[in-house]
């Protein structure tokens, strides 16, 4: 018996296939040449008059048969696809994580939806900011945040200083450089804080998904093995538009 992953496979074909003779068609029907004919025959005035061999023209292409055709091509196309929605309407699959079934009886057309949100998801999940590895992080509940140890640091302040190169005489005063030096008036205390995560609850993240999307394939390809059945639907609906 037909299954719905075989449907699935040919139907890329039969539509590509119907639209090309969709799109041949009409270029046939537009063209009038071919659409048109002609009889003629000649009789001269008298009997010894000229006489000429008759002249026709056949219609190459006829509408009818062309809707035919169009019937034909198209019916299996609209059976095939429905062939493929009504049992994408009934197939269904269990999404199983490390043994247990996370999502029961999930829809082909759901499968699919979450497929795609994962995969958002994970690039997302890739671009989070993750925590400074050269400082040490510890969780501070009280705030909600990772902090890091405090770390001590001085604050120096320039402090002018007299250096006296030459001592006072009667005749000339002193001479004096002054320079600056650095002298210590305090120290700082900082603790860093941060909303960031750590690089292992990243990797945590992305494992899961991981896990999830290979379960949401299993799951689909698992749905898309149920077996179907064929639908006739073209006939009815070409019977109805061409009649």
């Amino acid at each position: 018996m037909t299954k719905l992953n075989q449907i699935i496979a040919v139907e890329k074909g039969v539509k590509s296939k119907s639209l090309q003779e969709l799109a041949r068609a009409q270029q046939a029907v537009q063209k009038a040449p071919l659409l048109s004919g002609i009889s003629r025959t000649y009789q001269p005035k008298d009997e010894e008059g000229e006489q000429l061999p008759p002249e026709s023209t056949r219609v190459q292409v006829k509408s009818e048969g062309v809707l035919r055709e169009v019937a034909a091509t198209l019916t299996r196309l609209f059976d095939v696809t429905a062939t493929k929605d009504w049992a994408n309407s009934v197939a269904k699959a269990d999404v199983t994580v490390d043994g247990r079934a996370l999502l029961r009886d999930v829809p082909v057309s759901y499968l699919l939806f979450l497929e795609k949100q994962l995969t958002e998801l994970q690039a997302f999940i890739k671009k989070l900011p993750v925590l400074d590895a050269a400082e040490t992080w510890t969780f501070d509940a009280s705030t909600d945040v990772w902090r890091t140890e405090p770390v001590r640091t001085i604050r120096t302040k320039k402090v002018p200083f007299n250096h006296v190169k030459a001592e006072a005489t009667e005749k000339h005063p002193a001479q004096v450089e002054v320079f600056f030096e650095d002298v210590a008036i305090g120290y700082w205390s900082t603790v860093k804080f941060s909303g960031s995560l750590p690089a292992q609850r990243v990797n945590e993240l992305l494992e899961r998904v991981e896990k999830l999307q290979n379960a949401v394939k299993f799951a689909r390809e698992e749905a898309n093995g149920a077996e179907v059945t064929d639908q006739s639907v073209g006939e009815a609906v070409f019977g109805y538009l061409f009649a």
